[in-house]
């Protein structure tokens, strides 16, 4: 459930009295991702291929990352239209920034999604192309109706790749500095903490690092590891990824989704202080990149899978105001693979075939 503006006391608002009048909250209705839809016979010139300015991007990233600080650095959702093409909000300038969010109504704000259910598939939006029928700003209940089927599905030229929601969200693997240590935690349940303590007993809902050992751990590791404390609470909500900061200590996420949605260069990291939330995906516009770059070859779809992978930092910090250039030299890191995305990215590479930019063993 989801309390209603007009609530004053909703659950989740650490306040003393909480509000149970049914009539203040509502239920959480999400829409079905539409299926992309693959061209079965490319008519695309690779000539006009993105991957030229993607690569151009590659290499024009500094060294290390500039910063930027909260507020001048987010823009307000409501200032900053959906771009359309899949690196548009990208800025020219090839300094990535280091960012600063601030605090996070997550448990305070009558409208945080951090009360609400998500057992529900994620929300989407269709392609412009196929936005012949269907509205979806408005959310479906999806208990009542059939996931929206775009008019071209029929068509004999495409073909059609719904997305399907995977036994598992996620699956985090920690690393200390370069090193991978342990098994990855496959995430099941929507809500799921990552601390530093040693709890033994196998919790779904729990990813505990103090439990983990290393035999090339150094006195910082060491002391990093110590200060993660309550760690980072993941909660996946209607399609969407939410990082809350339970630590004393800030965390320090770089997502690729995250930075395109407020118009970062891809590689900014941002700073989440304690008791703040930020979200660090959101499958709604995943599915409308998605959309768009199968119109623009292999190459360019693939890059999407980037999106997929989080990489998260706890205690220290890198960027250009860290004197750590890289994640791989923060003392304890995790890196978040979401399946939802990179399952459905894989089923439409599958469709696809091959790309069309020859490779040889000078290329």
């Amino acid at each position: 459930l989801k309390p209603l503006e007009c609530c004053e006391f909703p659950f989740g608002s650490k306040q003393k009295e909480v509000c149970i009048n049914p009539y203040h909250y509502k239920r959480v209705e999400s829409p079905v991702l539409p299926p992309v839809l693959v061209p079965r016979h490319s008519e695309y010139n690779p000539q006009h291929s993105l991957l030229a300015q993607f690569r151009n991007l590659g290499q024009n990233e500094p060294h290390m990352p500039h910063n930027a600080t909260f507020p001048d650095s987010f823009q307000q959702p409501n200032s900053h239209p959906f771009p359309h093409s899949p690196n548009s909000s990208y800025p020219n300038s090839p300094g990535s920034s280091s960012s600063t969010y601030p605090h996070s109504p997550a448990s305070s704000d009558p409208g945080s999604p951090f009360q609400m259910p998500a057992d529900t598939p994620p929300p989407a939006y269709l392609p412009p192309e196929d936005q012949m029928t269907h509205d979806t700003s408005q959310p479906m209940d999806t208990n009542m109706m059939a996931p929206a089927i775009p008019p071209d599905i029929h068509r004999g030229d495409v073909q059609a790749v719904a997305y399907e929601e995977p036994k598992h969200w996620c699956s985090i693997v920690y690393y200390e500095l370069n090193n991978r240590v342990g098994e990855a935690f496959h995430a099941s349940s929507t809500s799921v903490l990552v601390d530093g303590f040693t709890d033994p007993s196998n919790n779904k809902n729990r990813f505990c690092l103090g439990l983990l050992s290393n035999v090339n751990r150094n006195s910082t590791i060491e002391n990093t590891r110590r200060h993660i404390g309550k760690g980072v609470h993941l909660y996946y909500v209607g399609g969407e990824v939410y990082a809350e900061c339970l630590s004393d200590s800030s965390i320090f996420v770089q997502s690729r989704n995250c930075n395109y949605h407020h118009g970062f260069h891809p590689t900014t990291v941002c700073k989440i202080p304690s008791g703040c939330s930020l979200k660090i995906f959101n499958n709604q516009e995943f599915a409308q990149l998605l959309a768009q770059s199968v119109n623009h070859g292999f190459e360019t779809v693939y890059e999407l899978t980037k999106m997929c992978t989080l990489r998260m930092s706890f205690v220290k910090g890198w960027g250009a105001e860290y004197h750590r250039q890289d994640v791989t030299s923060t003392p304890c890191w995790i890196e978040i693979h979401l399946h939802g995305p990179l399952q459905w990215l894989d089923k439409v590479l599958t469709q696809m075939g091959s790309p069309h930019n020859p490779i040889s063993s000078v290329s």
